[in-house]
């Protein structure tokens, strides 16, 4: 059996989907297993369906406004860098509604309902092909994964959109009577469920290069602070499931291959540039093809 297990990364999301392209047009890899975490979830469903320029299209052409519909976010570009700042405005806006988090991402949801129809979901029910979602449960203080084949087609959607939600500056979720939020809180690159799921070959797609390149600069405030304070902890998170992932491959004799970016593409993984993203998902393709040749 051999898996595609595809990290989370924001929109750096672009790279992985070149990567995947290769992987499944160009080398012909077939794949019995698709696990994604968070904007890895987001991926998976089209893969598994064979959808390639399907997938691309749209997710080459997401912007800001397409992922949040309260944007905790100011954005302004300084020659080729973009300045973030917090939008005092729209979380203010946000408290007084009484949500729990800096912004919203019901667009997102919106726009998984539009891309992944019931005809794509049935399609993919009806392989013999299954689709995880890594999600984590803040109620239960744990990671779950759901599979396609468990899911009706809204809680299914409802579960991709909950694995991507990056909060506090996305939605947090009441599911089930639990709170929900993005995958990658608990796990980032899932190689340990593919292999626990009975996986014996492993493609994993890793939004980060192999060793650190950059150090961070220091906060200017509390909202730099915060974000830094999550990346550490998201480094860190990496860092354990690819030790657990390898070892555990090593342990049962599975091939795993690991693909990183070559290089750092972002460190802005909220910001959602159309043409930053067209290169990405090309400049992922071109590279897994340097890799495999």
């Amino acid at each position: 059996m051999r898996a595609l297990v595809i990290s989370g990364g924001g929109s750096k999301g672009a790279f992985a989907g070149g990567i995947a392209h290769h992987l499944i047009h160009d080398a012909k890899r077939n794949y019995d297993l698709f696990l994604g975490t968070s904007t890895g979830s987001l991926l998976v469903t089209h893969l598994a369906a064979g959808a390639l320029e399907e997938i691309r299209e749209a997710f080459t052409n997401v912007n800001q406004s397409s992922i949040f519909s309260n944007n905790p976010f100011i954005i302004r570009q300084k020659g080729k860098a973009n300045r973030i700042k917090i939008n005092h405005f729209n979380v203010l806006k946000n408290f007084l509604r009484g949500k729990k988090t800096f912004g919203e991402s019901q667009n997102l949801r919106d726009l998984i309902g539009r891309q992944i129809t019931p005809s794509l979901f049935e399609l993919v029910k009806k392989q013999d092909r299954e689709v995880i979602i890594c999600v984590s449960n803040f109620t239960l203080n744990k990671v779950e994964y759901k599979a396609l084949s468990d899911c009706s087609y809204t809680d299914f959607l409802d579960w991709i959109w909950i694995s991507c939600n990056y909060v506090p500056f996305m939605s947090l979720v009441i599911k089930d009577r639990n709170e929900y939020a993005d995958g990658g809180f608990g796990c980032i690159i899932a190689i340990e469920e593919a292999l626990r799921r009975g996986a014996t070959e492993v493609d994993a797609i890793m939004l980060s290069t192999e060793v650190q390149m950059l150090n961070r600069m220091r906060s200017r405030n509390a909202f730099d602070l915060l974000l830094s304070t999550l990346d550490f902890m998201g480094d860190q998170i990496t860092q354990d499931n690819l030790k657990v992932g390898n070892l555990l491959a090593l342990q049962n004799e599975v091939k795993l291959q690991t693909f990183f970016t070559p290089r750092v593409l972002t460190t802005q993984s909220l910001v959602f540039n159309k043409e930053e993203m067209e290169l990405w998902w090309q400049e992922g393709r071109d590279y897994a093809a340097s890799l495999l040749t």
